[in-house]
């Protein structure tokens, strides 16, 4: 019997939590409308209530996001990415809006070397180290 090995990326999550605090009357409200079905759950009312605002704020959010030059969506910076940077002599200006990876693999050296200034509006996901080394460059 022949296995096939396949290699596992790890998976990268499509959310972020957050908590907030709300005021037992709007807690109230969430719950009676949970209750009465027209929401899943809390999560689910306060997903479509966070959608509905952005969405009514959608002309002012484009104008934003072309103002501050962001790229939408997720961004993942691999090892040999920010070397090929590096060999280039170039500093990478990295501003997101959404989700930004940097490789497991990448050294906070490696990072300082490349990377010239970070903005996430959003999520960033790397390693500690590299998040650290950084810190000065995350705006």
């Amino acid at each position: 019997m022949v296995e096939a090995a396949y290699a596992l990326r790890p998976r990268i999550a499509d959310s972020e939590k957050i908590t907030i605090n709300l005021g037992f009357v709007d807690l109230g409200h969430i719950d009676l409308l949970v209750q009465d079905g027209f929401y899943a759950n809390r999560t689910d009312f306060i997903r479509t209530a966070i959608r509905n605002q952005i969405e009514h704020h959608g002309d002012n959010v484009r104008k934003s996001v072309t103002r501050h030059s962001l790229d939408l969506g997720l961004r993942h910076y691999s090892q040999a990415e920010l070397e090929a940077a590096r060999a280039a002599g170039q500093m990478l200006r990295i501003n997101v809006l959404g989700l930004v990876t940097i490789a497991r693999d990448v050294t906070p050296e490696l990072a300082r070397a490349s990377i010239q200034s970070l903005t996430v509006l959003g999520a960033l996901h790397a390693s500690a180290e590299v998040k650290a080394a950084l810190a000065d460059r995350i705006a």
